[in-house]
């Protein structure tokens, strides 16, 4: 009995070591490094530096509980970096000093009650599609990431605005003087409410939603109701952050939200918090975001470029999970061979199962269905997006006059890009996954083959094919990340997105070199009688596409495996062959764009690609494509394409702002994900 007793406390401690040991994990990375960082430092670590690190850590911080709290629930949050920056504009510009008004505190807090305000209505907005409309986490945020984008440039398009000092020094300056900074205090508050919040009702939900949703609305929580709130919550706190960097610069900055993204996830998973939910907790959170901060200032102590922050912060998040992968059991830990073996065994036994069985059936004459009812599901789903495209053409002639050769070939020519994007991306999205590191794949090919072909012909002919094995590269990376090590599709596309948009600056210490070949430039931008050269190798291509994924083998296995990997698998698919293959084909497809975009410029550029990412989706999405995998067709993806460039095209006649495209984009890609989606 003694022995059973004495063996009670230790099993209980067993199982909080178990259950806390992301947060544990965490600590002690977090004590290393700053362990390393006071060792490098030449003067040691005093109160201004310890001050300094607890402003930038406290606005990363705030800015990953609140992703925490999202993700605890199953979710994914992609519009925080969006948030921060309109908060940022905001408050930048609406508190402008006034000499001729003394501060007053209460207008500060009022100022502050509006960033929390701002965040959590942004969140209710996600909260609201996806808790209520049972929408997809990873569309609706990312729909929202452009939409908030958009209203931030509108309210201010380049940096500037100025925050009044009181303001900042109330948030980044010190508690007791010399001794605590005011930010420690901010976190300690936070951590506080977070620990009663966590052993309330809505706590507990958030773990049980994230653990089994099924199981958690059987026990009676109201899922809907606690999802809702934790992007509303998450929202306030990205607001915060917002707040904090305000303090912290002074000014405003519509950008300064979109490098955090790829921090904040990468700072989520150091912390020990499980991506897909039901484990971890925010203040692992808190100290996987000032690790995260101080494995930059080891670079910066050590003299290191700061083009390799990204580099560092994408191969953090990548090892992280990679961790969290060994300690659960991965796929990795079976060797290539022994599952290659193991799925060709199961293959052949269901390949016999079904002759076998096939054998048994009674021969029945077989009728072929008429036309319409062999391609119902592509008329139903892909036919609004060329509806629209015609309304818009003629919306076009009307308001501008200039439907005729000259705009159908310029319409084509830029309809060319996405086209191709779609095609990568569309296969992504059939299988179930999402890209989001096109825009630095397409960005580094094209500034490597201009600065490899330096505007001569000859050097491109094998620049070419080298760029596009580099884009399959990546795809291939992202591919084995997602089957063998089980990363979600966006966190690590989102480090190699992070990862090649390093190795670019690097590569090019910030300033491309190089032009395109005249080749290739009169191929995107010459030809006679208004008729650019490229237009019959694009609508090659385009059939191309057409075929690969509705008439082969590869286009079967695609689909199928979009629809249920686990009964394409015991059909005898080859399921991580099929997804690293679309992983490939889209980085292929974006490496082929960056070609096509630099020979259009004649140059390539830094950020070339980023306005690709949500229009690659949203062509996707408007053609009748069903955004969790399995449904869908090249034919409508084409005509989302066309829709959106028309539409463009149409916006580029008016005065509207350029921000404008942004709004409209984010809205209709929700829009047609509401009216497409299954009951």
């Amino acid at each position: 009995m003694s022995a059973m007793a004495s063996s009670l406390p230790q099993s209980r401690f067993a199982l909080g070591l178990s259950r806390n040991q992301g947060l544990i994990v965490a600590i002690v990375v977090f004590v290393v490094l700053f362990s390393t960082v006071y060792a490098l430092s030449p003067h040691g670590l005093g109160f201004f530096d310890i001050s300094y690190m607890s402003v930038n850590g406290t606005m990363l911080s705030l800015a990953t509980v609140g992703e925490t709290l999202v993700i605890l629930t199953g979710g994914f949050d992609l519009s925080v970096g969006a948030v921060i920056s309109l908060v940022n504009v905001v408050l930048a510009t609406q508190m402008q000093p006034d000499p001729s008004v003394s501060p007053s505190l209460g207008v500060e807090i009022a100022w502050g009650l509006a960033g929390l305000g701002i965040g959590a209505l942004a969140g209710a907005f996600n909260g609201f599609f996806v808790a209520v409309l049972r929408l997809q986490p990873i569309v609706v945020t990312i729909s929202t990431m452009f939409i908030v984008e958009g209203v931030t440039l509108l309210v201010q398009d380049k940096p500037g605005g100025q925050v009044p000092s009181d303001f900042c020094a109330f948030f980044t300056g010190t508690a007791i003087p010399n001794l605590l900074p005011a930010p420690i205090v901010i976190l300690v508050v936070l951590m506080a409410i977070w620990a009663v919040l966590r052993r309330t009702r809505f706590g507990t939900g958030l773990y049980a939603i994230g653990g089994d949703r099924e199981a958690a609305r059987s026990a009676g929580v109201k899922t809907r109701t606690t999802e809702f709130f934790a992007y509303v919550l998450g929202g306030m706190l990205y607001g915060a952050s917002g707040i904090f960097i305000s303090a912290q610069t002074a000014s405003g900055d519509p950008l300064v939200g979109d490098a955090m993204l790829l921090q904040v996830f990468a700072a989520v998973v150091v912390g020990g918090t499980l991506l897909g939910g039901g484990r971890g907790g925010c203040l692992g959170s808190v100290f996987g975001s000032f690790s995260l901060l101080l494995i930059v200032n080891v670079l910066l102590v050590l003299n290191v470029s700061a083009y390799y922050s990204t580099l560092a912060e994408g191969v953090v998040l990548i090892l992280a999970v990679i961790n969290r992968c060994f300690r659960r059991g991965s796929k990795l830990r079976t060797t290539f061979g022994d599952l290659l073996r193991h799925w060709r065994v199961r293959a052949h036994r269901m390949a016999a199962l079904t002759a076998e069985s096939m054998a048994r059936l009674p021969s029945v004459p077989v009728t072929k269905p008429g036309f319409l009812l062999r391609h119902r599901e592509l008329i139903r789903y892909a036919l609004p997006a060329y509806v629209c495209f015609v309304v818009v053409v003629i919306i076009t002639e009307f308001v501008t006059g200039y439907v005729g050769i000259r705009y159908v070939n310029s319409l084509v020519v830029l309809s060319s890009f996405m086209a191709i994007l779609a095609l990568g991306q569309g296969a992504v999205i059939l299988t179930g996954g999402l890209d989001l590191s096109l825009p630095w794949t397409l960005g580094l090919c094209g500034i490597l083959f201009a600065a490899i072909s330096q505007g001569n012909n000859l050097p491109a002919i094998w620049a070419f094919p080298l760029v596009l094995g580099v884009g399959a590269l990546a795809g291939f990376v992202n591919g084995l990340g997602v089957v063998y090590l089980e990363f979600p599709p966006i966190v690590i596309t989102l480090a190699m997105n992070g990862i090649l948009q390093a190795i670019a600056l690097l590569y090019t210490d910030g300033y491309p070199s190089g032009f395109s070949p005249s080749a290739l430039r009169w191929l995107m931008t010459g030809g006679t009688n208004g008729i650019t050269p490229a237009i019959p190798i694009l609508l090659l291509l385009i059939a191309g596409a057409t075929l690969l994924l509705g008439s082969t083998a590869f286009g079967r296995r695609v689909y199928a495996v979009g629809n249920s990997p686990r009964v394409a698998r015991l059909s005898g698919v080859n399921v991580e062959r099929t997804v690293i293959g679309v992983y490939m084909l889209s980085g292929v497809c974006a490496a082929l764009v960056g070609v096509m975009l630099t020979g259009f410029a004649g140059q390539a550029s830094l950020g070339m690609g980023d306005q690709y990412l949500l229009p690659s989706v949203a062509v996707v999405v408007v053609g009748g494509t069903l955004i969790t995998g399995g449904r869908g067709h090249y034919l409508g993806m084409l005509g989302g394409v066309l829709l959106l460039t028309a539409l463009q095209t149409l916006l580029d006649g008016t005065t509207l702002p350029y921000a404008v495209r942004d709004i409209l984009f984010g809205a209709v890609v929700l829009s047609a994900v509401v009216a497409l989606r299954e009951a």
